[in-house]
């Protein structure tokens, strides 16, 4: 037992000391393991020579109008494949596992950075509690010109303090385009009688469950003080500290890919939100954020967020990515899962159909909103291809099978960059790689619950995921 157990400590310290370069090499073979074991699996299970499909006319078998269905359900699988395609180019031409973020200035010399946290005021402990971590963080990080600014809907009761700033959305408050929610008391402190910010200030947007790293302080400040682009975006993880509901954890590992994937390649490669965009981890010059504004009617109220990011575009602002992470946690309950996946759906459907942003801007953004839209109808493909088998282009196999591999491996990066083997242990941290694809059938259950539900229901309601959990008290 204690030659096992030193056997496995020894594998995670290993695992450890590994270089940064060196652990992207691995990924990347990795990934590229699991590529061609789908296609070859794939082509070893169907057989060329005792392919069903290949001895079928479906036009015959299933009539012209039943053909033309099957086909087309087997395209709609094609939706996801231009961020497929920028998920694959971030997470292998760029460094996955970057070494520690290093200053490349004086943070003297950094311009003022406002750390914005937008509440309900639902939990003042938790707001509380983040706002103290964060200024801890900031100042270990060396942050000197900072403010933290709690902007609510009911008071929270901070504790006066010079470096904190709190600020109650009045009831009666309306934009002139009589925005909602979030983006109602975002605009509100973008106002000329409460903004007490200059333009060449930095706007740092956290959810009130958001903790800043010193890495992302120090991303940040590399951020404002190269001053190239006026918005920025960076990394946020799911599995640090507690861990509360593990299913709903290892579902959120695609996101995190996701933010290193595409996200990166979008910012690295174009600058520009192409795909789209997220409210937390968002960093902003100020001239550019009252510019852009957050007054964008009911509309841009749901995904505030990528409203805003799809507007700027639109105004030809530049964007790029932000070094570091951030730390937020997943949904605590598969209902709160399922709501929040419903209204991020539904305010993106909101966006794509604005007739405020040029069709122009949006047609990625449609591309990978369609093809959340679509998918109970790719996966019923799944089913559809056993029971009723069409022949289909060797190319057409090839390219759904790369989607599904890439897809897959996903949520197993997403657990090689959330976990930290240390912290875990090497036989835990195989464990979650294992839970991570062993949870993508529910995970692609709740997905389809929350499409459907969101696509066909009242579509200006605003969700707040309950993230208040016991956490420790930061001196």
């Amino acid at each position: 037992m204690k030659l096992s157990r030193d056997l496995t400590n020894l594998s995670a310290c290993n695992l450890i000391t590994l270089g940064s370069r060196t652990k992207h090499f691995l990924h990347c073979i990795l990934f590229l393991t699991v590529l061609c074991s789908f296609q070859y699996f794939s082509k070893n299970f169907k057989g060329t020579e005792e392919d069903p499909a290949s001895q079928i006319d479906p036009w015959v078998q299933y009539g012209v109008f039943s053909a033309c269905v099957l086909y087309a359900l087997r395209f709609v699988t094609f939706l996801s494949l231009p961020q497929v395609i920028f998920n694959v180019i971030g997470l292998t031409c760029y460094n996955c596992f970057p070494e520690k973020v290093t200053l490349k200035g004086s943070p003297l010399l950094a311009p003022f950075i406002c750390i914005r946290v937008v509440t309900r005021g639902d939990f003042p402990d938790l707001v509380k509690n983040n706002v103290n971590r964060n200024m801890n963080k900031c100042i270990d990080a060396g942050l000197e010109n900072f403010l933290i600014e709690v902007v609510s809907d009911k008071p929270i009761g901070l504790e006066v303090h010079r470096r904190v700033r709190e600020l109650v959305v009045p009831p009666d408050y309306q934009t002139s385009t009589g925005a909602l929610f979030k983006a109602r008391a975002l605009q509100y402190c973008l106002e000329d009688k409460i903004n007490i910010l200059s333009d060449n200030d930095w706007i740092v947007h956290l959810d009130e469950e958001t903790l800043l790293t010193e890495n992302s302080v120090r991303g940040i400040l590399n951020f404002a003080m190269d001053g190239r682009h006026q918005i920025g975006q960076g990394l946020i993880t799911y599995a640090n500290e507690e861990v509360v509901n593990w299913i709903t954890t290892l579902a959120d590992s695609f996101r995190v890919s996701d933010d290193m994937g595409k996200l990166r390649c979008q910012f690295y490669w174009f600058h520009k939100p192409l795909f789209s965009f997220k409210g937390s981890f968002v960093v902003t010059q100020v001239a550019a954020e009252r510019d852009v504004s957050f007054d964008n009617d009911r509309d841009g109220s749901i995904a505030e967020d990528c409203f805003f990011a799809m507007k700027a575009f639109s105004m030809g602002y530049s964007f790029n990515f932000i070094e570091g992470e951030m730390w937020e946690k997943s949904p605590f309950t598969f209902m709160d899962f399922i709501q929040q996946r419903k209204r991020w759906l539904q305010g993106i459907l909101l966006v794509v159909h604005s007739k405020a942003i040029p069709l122009k801007y949006k047609v990625l953004l449609g591309c990978s909103c369609y093809s959340w839209v679509t998918l109970p109808l790719a996966v019923s493909n799944i089913l559809l291809a056993a029971w009723f088998p069409i022949p289909c282009p060797p190319v057409m196999d090839f390219i759904v099978l790369f989607i599904g591999g890439v897809n897959v491996y996903m949520f197993i990066f997403g657990v090689l960059k959330s976990f930290n083997v240390y912290r875990f242990g090497f036989a835990k941290f195989l464990l979650c790689l294992l839970g991570a694809v062993a949870v993508m059938p529910f995970n692609l259950l709740m997905e389809n619950i929350a499409v459907i539900w969101g696509y066909f229901g009242y579509k200006h309601k605003f969700y707040v995921v309950n993230k208040n959990v016991g956490v420790p008290v930061t001196v």
